[in-house]
Parts: C-alpha cells; structure tokens; sequence
C-alpha cells in the first residue's frame, strides 16, 4: 500500500512515516500542498494524509485539485482545526475521513486501513485467493490454514496481487506499488521478490497461485 503523508512538521511526517512504513506501507512525504500536488501527479498513493494548515498551498485547495482532477485516492485529514465546520467543509470538498489532532497512531493506522479497503472496495480486512488468506489490518498471511513467514515486501507483493485479483500487474507497475519514488533499487527486484515469494508459496502447497504471463506481467487468477 502507497501513502503520502502531507504535513508542513518535520516532526509530524517522520512519525507518521516511521510508524507506517514499520506496518509495511510504502509511505512518500510533502511539507506543502503544492509538493503533494507534484507527487499525486508523478506516482499513485492509495491513501492521502492530509493536513490543512500549510504554507504556499493548504490542504483545502489540494482537496480540491484532487477531486477535480479525478485522482483515484482516499484522503484522510488530520488537522488542529475540530470546529464541526471545518469537518464539514473538508468532507465536502472530497475528503473520506478527518482526524483531530493531537491523535494515537494506532487510530491513524486503523483509518488508513479502513480506507484502504474502501479504496480497493473490499468489504473485510481479509481477503483471499483460493487457499490463501491476506489479513490487511494484522499484515499476515496464510495458506491452507498455515502462516506464511513472509518478509514486509514479499507480504506487500502477496497483498496486491490477491487485492488486484484478476488483473495483470507489469513488473513496473507492481515497482511502482512497493517502492518509493526516489528510491534508489532497480525494478529487476521484483523478479526476485516474486521467486522468494513463489518458493514460500510453494512450499506451503500453492505454487501455483501467481501466473506469469510472458510480454505482460504477473496475475492471481
């Protein structure tokens, strides 16, 4: 899972990016709403954590260019402002949820998940692909009834290609999905992620579970 955490502390978006990417996310920062903006145009997030109050542009007017550019992300809201009209402003203008700080981690955990499943309209936390079951809000897995001993980027993989079920996903894109954009790796990982994932798959009796289909990518049929 993608986040972008938008917040002009310093402080604020290392904890939050700390805490996120310990679950397993791949989390991308922005000080200002006009680097959010950047960012939403150069790679897709799944879920936005937004502030309100920042310089240059607000959250207020990202909300608005999201929604009016059409951008497929959810976005929730964290901000000082509690007043029952700023919540409603905020939601009118395209936010999916909004959190008063100060917060726990664990609620802005448990919202990005949530909205995470309404992005990928999944109804349960658990999603599954023929014997293999995907706990999205515990981060674990298993297969015939057995856990998986799945490392946080072979467990993201699995997580979305049984998420995007159906749907060939080319090496580039599935890069895209775990990777940060300035990260510094090559998308010739995915090649070995994918063999270290098959193998643990394989020894749990679904070897079969990720197609290749050659000139194309990879699917969960």
């Amino acid at each position: 899972m993608r986040v972008l955490v938008v917040d002009d502390s310093e402080r604020l978006r290392k904890a939050l990016a700390t805490g996120l990417e310990g679950q397993g996310m791949v989390v991308e920062t922005a000080a200002d709403g006009q680097e959010a903006i950047e960012r939403l145009h150069v790679a897709p997030f799944d879920v936005v954590v937004l502030d309100i109050l920042m310089p240059r542009v607000d959250g207020l007017q990202v909300l608005r260019h999201v929604r009016q550019a059409k951008l497929a992300t959810r976005i929730l809201v964290l901000s000082a402002r509690d007043q029952v009209d700023d919540r409603v402003e905020a939601l009118n203008l395209g936010a999916d949820d909004y959190l008063v700080k100060p917060f726990a981690f664990s609620e802005v955990k448990a919202r990005i998940l949530a909205l995470a499943r309404r992005h990928f309209e999944e109804a349960s936390p658990v999603v599954t692909a023929g014997p293999v079951e995907v706990d999205t809000t515990t981060r674990m897995a298993q297969a015939n009834g057995h856990p998986l001993h799945l490392t946080p980027k072979e467990y993201a993989l699995l997580e979305l290609l049984v998420r995007r079920r159906g749907h060939v996903m080319s090496r580039s894109v599935i890069f895209e999905q775990l990777y940060a954009s300035d990260s510094e790796a090559s998308d010739n990982v995915i090649e070995v992620l994918m063999s270290t994932l098959r193998s643990k798959l394989a020894a749990a009796g679904v070897g079969h579970l990720i197609e290749t289909r050659r000139g194309f990518g990879y699917v969960v049929a």
